[in-house]
């Protein structure tokens, strides 16, 4: 990677350093405050990386839930990654040995933010992989000073957790302010109050992905069969 490619990414990814200084911190402090030595949260931060699913990862580690009730939790908090990763097939595909960390390394900001890369970028996929790579560093580093801060300050926890929930918000008004069109928006959100409804809130997530999904690709597909 080039270091001009490694400045835009560190340049595009300041938001994201921004809001993981804190919700990493904030899961590092949880962490302490649940009783977990010191060294897990940096390794799950680094291994499993992934804020959402790491957050109600804590209460199950309190609770001595069973290895496949957490597999098939991750699996529907983290679907929506997978759904992700289509829209950057052909850029994946060509970063060779890069392409498994950057899978791994997707998330939802990560996702936005490669995402308003213009296609014709020079040095597109490089800056790609910056911001993946500074993005990860950013949240193992964060959880790490979570953990020191945790363990030197008593910490009152009422409502930190409330960090995840406004890092969403904030990547949802982003988006709303920079698409022309908010069709797709309305129409996941509608499809997400059904699914709610009918699923409940700990399950509704994935199915409202694949609905949404599938809904807005009909037209794509219309479109290039009349073509």
């Amino acid at each position: 990677m080039t270091k001009a490619a490694l400045r835009e990414a560190f340049r595009r990814s300041i938001p994201i350093l921004c809001s993981y200084a804190f919700v990493g911190m904030a899961y590092g402090i949880m962490m302490q405050e649940a009783g977990q030595p010191w060294f897990l949260s940096p390794a799950i931060s680094v291994t499993v990386y992934t804020g959402a699913f790491q957050f109600v990862l804590i209460s199950f580690l309190a609770g001595g839930v069973s290895l496949g009730v957490i597999a098939l939790t991750a699996l529907l908090m983290n679907g929506r990654q997978l759904f992700y990763s289509i829209t950057f097939l052909e850029d994946f595909s060509r970063t060779g040995a890069r392409s498994l960390f950057m899978i791994h390394s997707m998330t939802d900001e990560t996702y936005t933010v490669n995402l308003s890369l213009p296609a014709d970028m020079e040095n597109r996929r490089e800056v790609m992989f910056g911001v993946a790579l500074l993005s990860w560093l950013y949240w193992a580093a964060a959880t790490v000073c979570g953990c020191v801060i945790g363990n030197l300050i008593p910490w009152d926890m009422a409502g930190i957790d409330f960090c995840m929930t406004a890092l969403f918000v904030i990547i949802l008004i982003d988006q709303w302010e920079k698409a022309k069109n908010h069709s797709p928006a309305l129409l996941g959100g509608a499809i997400a109050l059904v699914c709610l409804a009918i699923f409940g809130g700990q399950s509704f997530m994935l199915p409202a992905l694949v609905l949404t999904s599938a809904v807005l690709l009909i037209p794509g597909r219309k479109g290039a069969r009349a073509k």
